[in-house]
């Protein structure tokens, strides 16, 4: 889907789509479970959690139901990871491909989008391998390894390092093609955002993590995303799940439930589009569409068995 600057939809519109998450129990619903003085733990990437996003998510939620959100801050792959091995309760990440994978492998059910941005091209303003103002994001990455300028990667198997993985690859290039040029941090986006300004060089962002340390950096986008018209290569959509219950009996599904309903209610999607930072929106709800996508419950591609008739 083509991600594009979208009027909020409806508020009848919403209700009825909010309803879709499954358990978000309403007050006054005496069947609804009784969750209060629990915790949930939510992994999530980094970008989430820098932004301070998540602050304004879970005070309502968690006021709301008297429970505490106990947040693990990680890169995708990890977030995933911890959630395999049964120490998470919901996942909130951005690679669609390795949630596909996830959830393939029955780990995790329940899956819906929840909002988007997109990733940018960040660099030194001196621009050292003539990115700026392009609109071609593979045509840059080509750009910044025949000028041999130095490129600071997330290498931490995080939404936004499969990414620019696939950016490289669409480039042509592999690991077999870096020099010294190319360096693998294995920190968050903040971490490598710094590193990057430090070192006078290129990387690539998720937008929210940016233009929230904008007055923190030197560094210029010098290739826009599709929020800015930029090439779709560069989308970044936000999916969040459960664990399954079936695979870890002793996460807490009734509350994971709870969380993703409120967050792809309504409410929680006002939230996310009122959420600014030195006066820029950061993330773009994506539950409440006026077009829903239905496949985003199931992995990309999939098709299920064969009928017989």
């Amino acid at each position: 889907m083509t991600i594009q600057r979208r009027q909020f939809v409806a508020a009848v519109g919403g209700v009825a789509a909010a309803g879709l998450a499954g358990c978000t129990a309403a007050e006054g619903d005496d069947d609804a479970p009784e969750i209060s003085g629990e915790t949930l733990t939510l992994t999530t990437t980094t970008s989430t959690y820098d932004t301070g996003l998540l602050d304004e998510l879970n005070a309502p939620f968690q006021d709301r139901f008297g429970v505490t959100v106990d947040t693990v801050s990680q890169g995708t792959g990890a977030a995933i990871e911890t959630g395999r091995s049964g120490d998470s309760d919901v996942v909130m990440v951005h690679a669609r491909s390795q949630e596909d994978e996830f959830m393939e492998e029955g780990y995790a059910i329940n899956r819906r989008d929840l909002m988007f941005n997109d990733f940018v091209i960040i660099g030194d303003a001196d621009d050292p391998a003539g990115i700026g103002g392009g609109d071609d994001a593979i045509e840059a990455f080509q750009a910044i390894a025949e000028s041999e300028s130095t490129f600071v990667s997330r290498g931490d198997n995080s939404g936004t390092h499969t990414q620019e993985r696939e950016i490289w690859d669409e480039a042509g290039l592999g690991a077999d093609d870096f020099g010294e040029w190319y360096q693998e941090a294995g920190q968050g986006m903040g971490e490598v955002i710094t590193q990057t300004g430090q070192s006078g060089g290129y990387t690539l962002s998720d937008r929210g993590t940016y233009l929230s340390m904008i007055t923190e950096t030197d560094l210029e986008i010098h290739v826009e995303g599709p929020v800015e018209d930029g090439p779709e290569i560069l989308s970044n959509p936000y999916g969040i799940f459960a664990i399954n219950p079936d695979v870890h009996e002793h996460v807490n599904y009734d509350l994971a439930m709870a969380y993703i309903g409120f967050l792809t209610s309504l409410e929680g999607q006002r939230i996310i589009e009122e959420y600014t930072v030195e006066g820029e929106q950061l993330f773009f709800p994506e539950a409440l569409s006026e077009d829903p996508n239905f496949a985003q419950y199931v992995p990309e591609d999939w098709t299920g068995g064969e009928s017989d008739d």
